[in-house]
């Protein structure tokens, strides 16, 4: 039985009759009326962790009364109190990228709890995970209706390792299921599916107990099912297993950041739009470590598949979740996608009576606000290389002008997306280049987009842009157009209900006719599955030295990412993405200029393609229907005949395979000790690497693909891995022997140690230019520890955990930045590495560093305190010294004893074996 609430404290306890039904829950005004605290004026976001405390309290071990009460101190001093709270969500939700080394890491500490004397089967999860099998399919194939099957085929071939492991362990451990591969993406899976709003479930006293639907994922677009008042967020894999097995999350008291929306979308712009205005106005107003909760009477008019892709882009506006409360539209979608009526009944009366409804009169206290009319939203892209970079459409083929510039060296990128939004931008000369194809009878040229893809949960979970997608399809297809011969086009939805609606709207064809086949369902393009491009324009691209793009209607644009052939990386709306890959090229200014001629030479605008609102909407209602996510969804977990035909073996414990380049037994929890340690100082440390400003997990740990010269290459190259069975980094995340050699090996990663030189190189302890892998090992051997310096925004985008645990195993001690996005920092807690911050304006330029330095960190032996401020030594290669001061990022008084330990992991599992 899953663990639902505390010790059965009366107080807050009440009953509420829905139908014929009766549960019990934990009610907010009931707190507020037992003196507890005034919470009426909460928002609805604040008050499903509110709830979580009031159900946890008493549970002798987590939740205080002080820390319920903190919450009216919060609303009193105007939506701030950041006390450190223990937190306990409902379900865990994993995609196999992530999901494999968590599996992997529960495998291996079933053994480790056996070597401690403990018993392996309190190595099982206590809530429900769900994992989802979607980052795995890569676009081998395209553009032709044998396309999916083909790309199905060679992802088993490839992840047969992979998937034999999952299976495992979905028959050894408890709560644990698995979504097969190709039903669609985690996020729209949870969406459509197993999201509840509110969920039940009998407590320890065999009550029926009534609470929010409350996750955390090992992606960091777990936060997408917020669009749907589900409270969920995105952590490292390390902190998830932690709460599979019981551990609260440890985090502070959250600000709310009100974020107001008014007005309506206007005619011919898209929730893509919203999206990306909103992500830069969030990321100017700097919402990390926050929740942000939208409201106003401009939800009145935004279905929830808009709101959805707002939530979605959290991580890319750096909060922890962007949150809608419950309201009618709430229900309407719960309603339309299939959920059961009575749960669907519960939802309101429960929302209406704890104080989670958005209605007329909502109007809580926020820590701070923003505003947005919706009816100044304009048509827009997001580009090249961050999600934040808001281009209105109208300046972007001058914008990449600037691109050009910025990538050989000759302009500020900031200077140009800043001059962007503004309007025409002024460029400087810079000629662009071009190179005719071999064997083709079309040229190449800076500029040429190569990668068209639909893709990614954030955009194909909205019906309004995939059918807006089909009928630009429609039109195009009418006029005799197509895509350009160079372009890669590709269809990927997030569930196949999308596929069900495009079929009934006969829209599936016309995308089919200009080259946007599908290709499976899966995140594909947006996490760097894009597959290879033709070897001919692969060849063009690298040897002049050409700036090609990609566009997507994905979330994510960080340099490396989509595809080692591309540079310049553009988010956009599905349609715009159709709209992209019939014109072919980025220097043309799609709102005024031509995208294309029809066969018998006429010019064809983005006007002449472009669907009206209600042609759009008249086919979602059409074809968008409650029966289709039913039968879609009624054997979700089934798979296919490939899935069912998948070979298990193993029991209680993993045979872990000796020779497999997949699955291998991590090195944390060999030799523990049943004891804790203590917290060292830093003394003598070496650094690894100096490195700018938002470095991403993507930076740290790429998920593409590598190069056979590479020390992760040559890796699998020695255990006769053809480099064409290479895969991803991503599929090898249950290999830590693969993951520490690709971890700072990002194609576009600049250490500043080094002059100009891109990729995972550093200075070895000789000072000469080595990889960072093998920099790394020649430090082990002299047993020199190591530190990493970083500027601002450090480890933004994806939760990987792998970027934490890279960088323990290459025997980092601790990161010095001069800030840390949330999950990151998080991470590197969770895997025993300190974060640090510069303190008094300093920051690594400061330091002149050239790798030939000595770091020395002290004040960590001892009775350490959360955040303390900490003396730090660099020691010069002439003997000078230069004394700074450093403010730790241990943030809390449970990350402490994480560190004692070694780890978060670590320290679960030395309770567990004394449990």
């Amino acid at each position: 039985m899953p663990i639902v609430t505390g010790k059965d404290s009366a107080k807050t306890r009440r009953e509420l009759s829905v139908g014929s039904k009766t549960f019990t829950y934990y009610s907010i005004p009931a707190a507020t009326e037992a003196g507890l605290g005034e919470f009426t004026k909460l928002p609805a976001s604040l008050k499903v962790v509110l709830e979580n405390l009031l159900r946890f309290e008493d549970d002798g071990f987590t939740v205080s009364l002080e820390d319920i009460k903190a919450f009216g101190e919060w609303a009193k001093q105007g939506g701030k109190n950041p006390r450190e709270i223990a937190y306990r969500p409902a379900r865990v939700l994993m995609q196999d990228f992530t999901g494999v080394p968590a599996v992997v890491d529960l495998a291996a500490m079933r053994d480790g709890i056996k070597g401690l004397g403990g018993d392996a089967q309190k190595i099982n999860p206590l809530v429900p995970v769900d994992l989802v099998i979607d980052h795995s399919v890569m676009i081998d194939e395209f553009g032709n209706p044998r396309a999916f099957q083909m790309n199905v085929d060679r992802e088993y071939e490839r992840n047969i390792e992979r998937y034999q492991f999952l299976k495992w362990g979905q028959t050894a451990f408890e709560n644990f299921r698995v979504v097969p591969p190709g039903t669609g993406i985690c996020h729209q899976v949870n969406l459509e599916y197993l999201a509840q709003t509110v969920w039940t479930d009998k407590d320890q006293t065999g009550a029926q107990i009534a609470y929010p639907d409350t996750l955390v994922g090992t992606d960091s677009h777990t936060t997408m099912v917020n669009g749907a008042a589900v409270l969920g967020w995105g952590v490292g894999g390390i902190e998830a297993e932690a709460g599979m097995l019981g551990q609260p999350i440890s985090m502070l008291i959250p600000e709310v950041v009100g974020f107001k929306l008014t007005g309506a979308m206007v005619e011919g712009t898209t929730g893509t739009d919203l999206v990306l205005k909103v992500v830069e106005m969030l990321r100017a107003h700097g919402v990390v470590g926050k929740f942000v909760e939208f409201y106003g009477e401009g939800l009145d008019h935004l279905p929830l598949a808009q709101r959805a892709t707002i939530a979605n882009m959290a991580p890319e506006y750096g909060a922890t979740c962007g949150f809608f409360p419950v309201d009618d539209e709430t229900l309407r979608y719960l309603e339309q996608t299939g959920r059961d009526k009575d749960r669907i009944a519960l939802v309101e009366a429960y929302a209406k009576a704890n104080g989670m409804w958005r209605g007329a009169d909502y109007a809580p206290i926020y820590s701070s606000t923003l505003e947005l009319d919706m009816g100044t939203i304009v048509p827009a892209i997001s580009g090249p290389k961050r999600p934040q970079d808001y281009l209105p459409l109208t300046t972007a083929s001058a914008a990449f002008a600037n691109v050009i510039n910025e990538f050989r060296g000759k302009d500020d990128s900031e200077a140009a997306h800043d001059m962007a939004a503004e309007g025409p931008i002024p460029t400087k000369t810079i000629k662009a280049k071009s190179a005719k194809v071999a064997g083709e009878d079309y040229e190449l040229h800076d500029g040429s987009v190569v990668i068209a893809s639909i893709t990614s949960c954030t955009n194909t979970s909205n019906p309004y842009v995939m059918i807006a997608a089909g009928l630009v399809a429609r039109k195009a297809r009418a006029l005799g157009l197509n895509r350009k011969p160079w372009v890669k086009t590709s269809l990927a939805p997030g569930s196949q209900v999308v596929s069900e609606y495009l079929e009934a709207a006969n829209l599936q064809e016309d995308l089919d006719a200009v080259g946007f086949d599908l290709v499976g369902y899966g995140c594909t393009t947006c996490i760097g599955n894009s597959g290879p491009l033709q070897p001919e324009i692969s060849t063009a691209i690298n040897d002049n030295d050409l700036i090609a793009t990609s566009v997507l209607s994905g979330n994510r644009n960080f340099e490396g990412r989509i595809s080692p052939d591309v540079r310049a990386n553009y988010l956009a709306s599905p349609p715009l993405v159709v709209a992209y890959a019939l014109a072919g090229d980025m220097n043309i200014d799609i709102t005024s200029q031509p995208l294309a001629q029809t066969p018998d030479g006429k010019d064809v605008y983005l006007k002449d393609i472009w669907p009206t609102d209600k042609e759009i909407a008249d086919l979602v209602q059409k074809v968008v229907t409650r029966d289709k996510f039913i039968d879609k969804y009624a054997d979700v977990f089934k798979g296919d005949e490939k899935w069912q035909a998948v070979d298990v073996s193993g029991g209680e414990t993993y045979d872990w395979p000796p020779t497999s380049t997949y699955i291998q037994n991590p090195p944390y929890f060999r030799g523990m000790s049943p004891e804790a340690g203590v917290i060292s100082d830093v003394k003598g440390a070496g650094i690894l690497a100096v490195l700018g400003d938002f470095v991403t997990t993507d930076h740290i740990s790429p998920a593409g693909s590598f190069k056979p010269d590479t020390p992760a290459g040559k890796y699998l190259v020695e255990r006769q891995v053809a480099p064409k069975d290479f895969n991803s980094y991503g599929s090898r995340r249950g290999n830590h022997e693969v993951m520490m050699r690709g971890t700072f090996a990002n194609i576009r990663i600049k250490n500043e140690m080094l002059d100009g030189v891109e990729g995972g190189y550093t200075k070895g302890p000789d000072g000469k230019q080595t990889s960072i892998y093998d920099a790394a090992m020649a430090y082990a051997e002299q047993g020199k520890p190591l530190v990493i310096f970083g500027g601002e925004q450090y480890g933004a985008g994806s939760s990987r955990d792998w970027a934490a645990k890279g960088t323990n195993l290459l025997g980092v001690k601790a990161v010095i930045a001069e800030s840390f996005e949330r999950i990151h920092r998080s991470n590197l807690v969770g895997m025993g590495v300190i974060p640090f911050e510069f303190t008094d304006g300093q920051t690594r330029k400061d330091l002149n560093l050239t790798g030939a330095e000595e770091v020395t960190i002290t004040g960590l032996e001892g009775d350490i305190k959360p955040q303390s401020i900490v003396p730090c030594t660099i020691t010069y290669a002439d003997g000078s010294t230069k004394e700074i001061k450093l403010k730790s990022r241990i943030d809390t008084a449970v990350e402490i004893e994480y560190l004692r330990n070694g780890g978060v992991l670590q320290y679960v599992l030395r309770n567990l074996a004394k449990a």
